[in-house]
């Protein structure tokens, strides 16, 4: 009896003291979030602040309720490309935390896989084959688009081919995940050598047009082009957010998680489909952005862990956050030059992720 009875005074000590332990580890987790949010609000006043002109705080706040001598350049130039920034940025972050997930590699993302490739492939193709874009010596920008519908339509197919060969090696020959990344980089070789077959045969303004393409440039974004990706951010945010549990059951082994209910094929086809259809509409309209998704998850897993109810928000929070910064370096480097964001992401990213591979071995 009065073993019984010690059994269960701990029983009564142990349950307080893990739900303290939870809700400490909640809170925690929901300030980090808070951190991400106000980084990206700071990080998009500095770059929308920072510039050829130099606009105070004071007159930031007024040209955004009333009409001033900066609106235009505010509204127009600066802040759609924060916003571009925020949207895309989002985009790869999330797309990455999901790829890694239901390919069970953590070195997967839509530059390693080739996903971003095959869209570039898509658009330049559309450029070229179907005469949707070409340069031009005058305004703002370098490249003129005709018809942006063709374009998203064409990096769509392209990516979707990508995901569709990623897939068939995958499920069919059942190869390893060490091997995926191995096949993202022959896919990548792929769609590179095919665009070049393009370039061989089309005229030098088609050319110009589709090597300026593939700089991810933030730059090339409107109101029109930041809406059109919100609606795909925000479709497939709601899609894995749906699927959160779904993706923390998969961490576990395909076994467990089918034993829980999950349809784990119909899981990865839909995801990277998904994954696919919101990477091919941002490059679509900013060219190949390296590195964002695959870095994004492994900064959000180090410091909140692998539970997929935070990784898919803070993914996306992250990968915003990075690209605002990395857009800021490009306009400021070596102002008044602009560098185009592409650039810079490639080369901080690579050196970033291999430290972050050898100082936390849990990635």
């Amino acid at each position: 009896m009065r073993d019984f009875i010690s059994k269960t005074d701990k029983l009564n000590f142990v349950e307080p003291s893990l739900r303290k332990q939870y809700l400490k580890s909640l809170y925690f987790k929901l300030l980090v979030g808070l951190l991400f949010f106000l980084s990206i609000l700071i990080v998009s006043i500095i770059s929308i602040k920072t510039g050829s002109i130099n606009i105070s705080i004071v007159e930031i706040y007024r040209a955004f309720f009333t009409e001033t001598e900066n609106s235009y350049v505010i509204w127009n130039l600066r802040f759609t490309r924060v916003v571009a920034a925020i949207l895309a940025g989002a985009s790869l972050g999330v797309t990455g935390a999901v790829m890694q997930n239901v390919l069970r590699n953590p070195l997967a993302s839509p530059f390693t896989l080739g996903v971003s490739q095959g869209a570039a492939f898509g658009a330049a193709f559309a450029i070229i084959v179907f005469g949707a874009g070409q340069t031009h010596y005058y305004g703002n920008e370098a490249v003129t688009v005709f018809n942006r519908y063709l374009i998203i339509i064409s990096a769509l197919v392209g990516a979707l081919l990508t995901v569709i060969l990623i897939l068939f090696l995958s499920f069919l020959r059942n190869i390893t995940p060490e091997a995926i990344i191995l096949a993202g980089v022959a896919i990548s070789s792929l769609f590179g050598a095919a665009t070049m077959f393009l370039q061989y045969f089309a005229s030098d303004f088609q050319v110009a047009a589709t090597v300026f393409w593939t700089f991810g440039d933030l730059g090339k974004a409107g109101w029109v082009e930041n809406k059109l990706m919100f609606i795909a951010l925000s479709f497939s945010l709601i899609f894995f957010f749906l699927n959160r549990w779904n993706y923390n059951a998969l961490l576990w082994g395909d076994e467990v998680a089918e034993s829980l209910g999950v349809n784990t094929k119909f899981l990865r086809i839909s995801s990277m489909f998904m994954s696919a259809f919101v990477v091919s509409v941002c490059t679509s309209f900013l060219g190949i952005i390296g590195f964002i998704g695959l870095i994004s998850p492994h900064i959000v897993r180090i410091i909140v862990g692998n539970d997929y109810r935070f990784l898919i928000p803070y993914s996306a929070l992250c990968g915003a956050t990075i690209l605002c910064i990395s857009d800021l370096i490009s306009r400021t480097i070596i102002a008044p030059e602009i560098i185009p964001v592409g650039i810079v992401t490639s080369l901080a990213g690579a050196p970033v992720f291999f430290y972050l591979l050898l100082k936390w071995r849990r990635i």
